[in-house]
């Protein structure tokens, strides 16, 4: 973990993920201004809970890893700063792939 997300430890079976640089440029060629950019959806696990609890009180344990890079849903999590940058905090179960 980095010294910027060494004051945020997620809980249960919250992600915390560092958002992929979104395209600046269209396969086309065509340069995006910041505001036609989508936010993407792929990024860097940087931190994680231990994971949630089962029925029976039981630690489930976590799947993905510390600096695996993942696919998110798109509306999935919630931005949160982590010094100047939008980071997202997400629960695992919002996390639809890992990127080999």
């Amino acid at each position: 973990m980095s010294n910027s997300t060494h004051n945020i430890q997620p809980l249960f079976d919250y992600v915390l993920i560092k958002p992929l640089e979104a395209e600046t440029k269209t396969a086309s060629g065509i340069y995006l201004p910041d505001s036609a950019k989508e936010k993407p959806q792929m990024g860097e696990v940087m931190a994680m809970g231990p994971g949630a609890f089962d029925e029976d009180g039981e630690v489930m344990p976590m799947v993905v890893k510390l600096g695996q890079k993942v696919l998110y849903k798109k509306w999935g999590g919630n931005e949160v700063k982590v010094g100047t940058e939008d980071w997202m905090l997400i629960e695992q179960k919002d996390i639809m792939a890992v990127m080999a």
